[in-house]
Order: structure tokens, then C-alpha cells, then sequence
């Protein structure tokens, strides 16, 4: 008889490129949402890598929406769980709400990256646990959550996954966008606006150019593979320029450094 050669066994990439998604109800129970429309979370879950429709059919306006659902949820209930603080304080423990790296840890803590939709490319790159993904679609999830069931279902959400009532405001020193809409809030001015003012790139690899602008303040520019990224070297070009103290190493020599490229 001849040998028996055995098949070779698939790879550990190969065992993973092809093991099914786990059920969306799983994901709905650790967020605590039953949609009443599934198609809502799914586009959540969808990076633009993968939507067949463009920036469209991602998830990115979901983002857009969902930003502005945490924020105000997490003002509400930071001004009733915090009675005796004052604005400034209010805003630090926002800033530090709201920031990437704790919308990317509430992401985790749901476990969403095995229900990414992600094309190939991001899916080599590791995108099941990139942060910015992550804080994407955790702000995604929050804005499919209010169109699904209004804004009392978001904002419990919110009050569960967020934890308004703890210390967790980013700290000083280190958010650029934080500090300068600390120091911003701090002389009066209105928070500070952030805009896009360049896209280039495809859509699986683009690059932002963002203006951060305050009023009466001649305006920073940043650069970046994500809008996050680039809106915090816009806020650091504007902090820097003003001689504002905000991270180990910037102090008030840094006054008149370069931070942006050209004038708002």
C-alpha cells in the first residue's frame, strides 16, 4: 500500500480568516440594546474598507452622530452627578469622557472587534484592535442606538458603559485638544472647532488636514492618518504657538514654535 500523506494543516491566519462571526445578539447583550432595526448595528460595525458603497456605507456617519450623542449625554449627567463643580471642571472630566482612548476601552470591554466588517488590508493590519477603530465604532454604535430607540436609550448606555461618576478625566498634561479647550473655556472663549480642510488618500488609507480654531485666535493646522490624530496636532500647534504649558517637555519656551502649516 502506498503512504498516506496527510493534508497540511491550515495556518493560524487561514483558521481565523474563516471562522464565523459571532451572532450580533451576542454584541447586543454586552451593549444592552435589542435593536428593533439589526441593519442600524451592522452598518455600525462597518469600516469603509469594507463598505461596498463608500464612505456612505461605513459607519462613519453613524460617528458623526454618535460624537454628538456622548458628548451631551455625558454633559447631563456630569452636571447631575457633580452639583458643586464648576464649569472648568466639568469640562476636564468631559474632555476625559469623550476622549479616543476611553470610547476605544468601552469598545473593548463590548468586545467588538470579531464583529468588525473590515476589508482585508485592515484586517491583516491588526484593525480588530486598532483604538481608532475602536473609539469610531463605539461612537457609531451610540448614534445607531439613537435612531434605533431615541435619546434616553443612548444615554443609558452612556450611564452604564462610561462611568460619569468616577475620576477618569484625561489628564493634564497629555490631551491636547483637552487642554485647549480648557485654557479656551478658561478665558471665556467658546470650545474650540475643529475642520477638515484636505482629504487625500483612498478611501482605505486616507489622510486628514484639520484646522482647529478658536475664536479671535489665529488658527493651528495638523496632519494625520485619522481625524483624531490630525485634530490633536492641530490643538498642540495652537497651544505651542500661545506659550500654554500642557505636556512633559512644552512649557512657556516653546512660545513661537512652529506647531502649524500656514495661517487660518
Amino acid at each position: 500500500m502506498g503512504e498516506v500523506t496527510e493534508a497540511p494543516r491550515p495556518s493560524s491566519r487561514a483558521r481565523r480568516a474563516h471562522r464565523p462571526k459571532p451572532a450580533l445578539t451576542v454584541l447586543e447583550g454586552r451593549i444592552g440594546h435589542a435593536f428593533a432595526d439589526p441593519a442600524l448595528l451592522a452598518l455600525a460595525l462597518t469600516h469603509v474598507s469594507k463598505a461596498g458603497g463608500g464612505r456612505l456605507g461605513s459607519y462613519q456617519r453613524l460617528e458623526f452622530l454618535g460624537d454628538r450623542v456622548l458628548g451631551l449625554a455625558i454633559a447631563e449627567l456630569l452636571y447631575a452627578a457633580f452639583p458643586h463643580c464648576d464649569e472648568g471642571e466639568l469640562s476636564r472630566r468631559l474632555a476625559g469622557l469623550v476622549r479616543r482612548e476611553t470610547c476605544a476601552a468601552v469598545a473593548t470591554a463590548w468586545d467588538v472587534g470579531p464583529h468588525l466588517a473590515l476589508g482585508p488590508g485592515e484586517v491583516q493590519g491588526g484593525g480588530r484592535r486598532n483604538q481608532t477603530i475602536l473609539a469610531d465604532v463605539c461612537e457609531a454604535i451610540l448614534g445607531a442606538v439613537f435612531l434605533d430607540a431615541g435619546y434616553p436609550a443612548a444615554k443609558a448606555i452612556v450611564n452604564a458603559a462610561f462611568a460619569p461618576a468616577t475620576d477618569t478625566a484625561a489628564p493634564r498634561g497629555r490631551d491636547a485638544k483637552s487642554a485647549l479647550q480648557e485654557w479656551a473655556m478658561g478665558r471665556g472663549l467658546p470650545i474650540p472647532l475643529y475642520e477638515v480642510v484636505e482629504r487625500s488618500g483612498p478611501d482605505h488609507a486616507p489622510r486628514f488636514r484639520i484646522a482647529a480654531r478658536v475664536k479671535g485666535i489665529e488658527a493651528g493646522f495638523g496632519s494625520g492618518t485619522a481625524k483624531r490624530l490630525a485634530e490633536q496636532e492641530a490643538a498642540a500647534a495652537i497651544l505651542d504657538r500661545e506659550g500654554v504649558a500642557w505636556a512633559a517637555g512644552r512649557n512657556e519656551a516653546s512660545a513661537g514654535t512652529e506647531g502649524g502649516e500656514g495661517d487660518a
